[in-house]
């Protein structure tokens, strides 16, 4: 009997220490990755199921991410994508004063404009895009929200086609239904994907290069069907994507991340956990050394970055 005892004992503790172990060593899918975006949203395609999601619901200004509905109600309107447009004073940007190297009189097909305004986020080509839309820019962020309503974004709002009033609003969730949505436009999969673009100014003969807006379409280790990046200080550092990992297609929405390369870091980090479960570290900042400092023993002093 006593022997019995104990090996019921025995059995019991090693069957505590196997299961103790088993919950020390489990996936860590399910806490979610490290983001510094304030809002996020993981998506699976093919199930409609949120794989993490956090603030989703949230809604925030979106930026340039508003100009894929840009993309999507010019597309619709089958307007002639040879139809030279032409760069305007309306076209300035007096809310933000962004750059753009499109000067005014500058002239570009609307299909160069749609390539520019989603590939590069070039606002003046955005502008431009609801300027000359039947009706004009009124018409078209009228067909912006109509789309919007459509889709069953009940949290969106669009003020302008080019995304740089903080009025452009909408959540995570909306997000990703707007993204599925404009996956069903080859052209705005094609051109949101582009690496680089050169179009030429026939005024000028002037050739200029545009980079997309997002380093990763020019990654190996990412297959991107669909993005848009965007940012304006209201906003924070925004992208949506719709990208092949792990075998399935998957929507990734993140808002309002700190950082100028944060965004893409951030992506980095949910591209990992989802094909491996590991949670990586989110970095912690480099100290710089300000020129001219009298700074002793090597000692680093940490440049603040002015607060949004």
């Amino acid at each position: 009997m006593k022997n019995l005892t104990e090996s019921i004992v025995f059995i019991r503790l090693f069957v505590t220490s196997v299961i103790s172990l088993a919950l020390l060593h489990a996936p860590v899918q399910a806490q979610g990755p490290n983001l510094l975006s304030n809002a996020a949203l993981i998506l699976d395609v093919r199930t409609g199921e949120s794989i993490y999601a956090k603030n989703a619901n949230i809604v925030t200004p979106i930026a340039s991410i508003t100009k894929l509905m840009t993309a999507m109600v010019v597309i619709d309107a089958q307007q002639n994508l040879d139809q030279v447009l032409t760069v305007a004073v309306e076209d300035l940007d007096y809310l933000k004063a962004s750059r753009s190297r499109l000067s005014i009189g500058s002239e570009l097909s609307r299909r160069e404009m749609l390539q520019l305004a989603l590939m590069s986020s070039e606002n003046r080509a955005a502008s431009s895009l609801g300027r000359f839309y039947p009706g004009g820019l009124k018409a078209a962020v009228a067909a912006m929200n109509a789309k919007a309503k459509t889709l069953g974004m009940a949290n969106t709002h669009y003020f302008d086609t080019t995304g740089l009033s903080p009025e452009n609003v909408s959540t995570a969730r909306d997000l990703a239904v707007m993204v599925q949505a404009a996956q069903g436009y080859p052209l705005i999969r094609e051109y949101s994907t582009q690496p680089d673009q050169y179009v030429q100014i026939p005024a000028t003969g002037q050739t200029l290069h545009y980079n997309n807006s997002n380093a990763l379409v020019k990654s190996d280790g990412w297959s991107i069907s669909l993005q848009k990046t965007g940012f304006i200080n209201e906003a924070g550092r925004c992208v949506v994507m719709l990208a092949q990992i792990a075998q399935r297609p998957v929507v990734l929405i993140l808002l309002d991340s700190v950082g100028k390369f944060s965004r893409l870091g951030d992506a980095q980090r949910v591209k990992t956990w989802i094909e491996t479960g590991v949670v990586l570290a989110i970095p912690k900042p480099v100290a710089l050394v300000k020129k001219g400092s009298k700074a002793k023993r090597g000692k680093a002093v940490i440049v603040k970055k002015r607060k949004r």
